[in-house]
């Protein structure tokens, strides 16, 4: 499905919530999760979860999204006057898996110092091996995958990531215990420590929506996959976008330096939501550059998609990005033009012309935190270096993976401000 009138009758469906069979292949990892669970228990987790994506929670996680951005910053000042260019892919990779870390379990991984680490390493790998195999029908029976080469490494990966996440979900639940609330410990510099994700689910559970130490664990796991992947490939494909339109770029530019007149401090909630027009480039990337480029969903009843009456167990293949590209509500569907999402363009819109974060009661829940983190990490970088892309939009290879990636990289080449 590519049509908006289409997939409509999908998103607007509350019984229609099933994911398709090839997510289960992401079981072994994040368990029954949000991302793959249905029925009762994804309607009583989602219930559970949404308070802790509140807008005053996202605003304590300003700070880690700052600081993450500043080191960030720090380790692309290398690449200044490299003409021949370099793949910021990997820079932005691990700035959003610290940001994610830190965020998710209240855990500092310092990825960016330290790209070597089991737990980042893990992560890369699972995602490529649960990909390698979602596309081989032949690697799909869970006892033939066990005995191959890449179910080995396979459960070599899970095993590091889950007795990771395991470890910091139980010292975490120790703190809480002893009632030695996680806002009031100093960390080994003395600063308060901040409350993650992990803690919120912890108190969430002790209050009477009990979760088990395994669908905590889910949940962060789940967090950790679905929070750093996807916001990576954003950014790279927002920063991809401005250096191939420097007039665009510059505009950006003069509206954080409206917000920040001249100075480089970190910015704060109130100035994240002042970049109005960093918002809608944002926007516009996502939209030419969804990161999750389809979703898939299994029918539960029959339902009627225009002349056509799907029943149940039915497949549907939601092709994102071919959604968001029609030429019905978007003119010239290929051109970068942030002006899409002028306000009044947005009102007179159909509803599911632009579908990034998908839509419906399955739409992302962290979508949010994805726009406040992506706001800051292109701030600095925009703030401090002007970007030129080598590379023009008809000259990247797409790679529909797990997440919509460039087949090379994103080639940049940086000019200090």
């Amino acid at each position: 499905m590519s049509d908006a009138e289409h997939v409509e009758a999908i998103f607007r469906s509350s019984v229609n919530i099933d994911k398709a069979f090839t997510y289960k292949f992401l079981e072994p990892w994040l368990g029954k999760g949000l991302l793959t669970s249905s029925g009762k228990k994804w309607h009583s987790h989602r219930k559970l979860i949404t308070p802790t994506f509140h807008f005053k929670i996202l605003e304590a996680f300003q700070e880690v999204f700052a600081e993450k951005s500043s080191i960030l910053v720090q380790k692309l000042e290398k690449e200044v006057g490299n003409t021949e260019g370099f793949d910021v892919y990997p820079y932005i990779t691990l700035c959003a898996l610290d940001i994610i870390c830190e965020t998710a379990m209240g855990t500092e991984i310092n990825a960016q110092e330290d790209s070597h680490s089991p737990y980042v390493s893990a992560i890369y790998r699972a995602s490529e091996l649960t990909l390698g195999r979602m596309l081989r029908p032949w690697l799909h029976s869970d006892f033939i995958y066990s005995l191959t080469r890449d179910g080995k490494k396979y459960k070599q990966c899970l095993n590091t990531l889950h007795s990771f996440t395991s470890k910091v979900i139980n010292e975490r639940k120790l703190s809480l215990m002893k009632k030695h609330y996680i806002e009031e410990e100093p960390d080994v510099l003395g600063k308060k420590r901040r409350k993650a994700f992990l803690d919120l689910l912890l108190e969430a559970s002790e209050e009477g929506g009990r979760l088990t130490d395994e669908e905590i664990r889910e949940e962060v796991d789940t967090f950790m996959f679905e929070g750093h992947d996807t916001t990576s490939a954003s950014l790279c494909w927002t920063l991809f976008l401005l250096g191939n339109y420097p007039q665009i770029q510059e505009r950006v530019f003069e509206e954080q330096s409206e917000i920040f007149n001249g100075s480089d401090r970190l910015p704060t909630t109130q100035d994240v939501a002042e970049m109005k027009y960093l918002e809608r480039v944002i926007k516009e990337s996502l939209r030419l550059y969804p990161s999750v480029p389809f979703i898939g969903r299994a029918l539960t009843e029959e339902v009627q998609v225009g002349e056509y009456l799907l029943p149940a167990d039915t497949h549907v293949n939601i092709q994102i990005y071919h959604v968001n590209r029609d030429p019905k509500y978007f003119p010239n569907p290929d051109e970068f033009n942030p002006d899409n999402f002028l306000p009044e363009k947005v009102q007179g819109r159909h509803p599911y012309a632009y579908v990034p974060f998908s839509a419906g009661s399955r739409n992302c829940i962290g979508q949010k935190f994805a726009l406040l983190e992506e706001k800051t990490v292109l701030s600095a970088v925009i703030r401090r270096f002007r970007v030129r892309a080598l590379d023009r939009p008809a000259d990247i290879t797409l790679v529909a993976e797990l997440v919509l990636r460039p087949l090379n990289g994103i080639r940049l080449v940086l000019e200090r401000r």
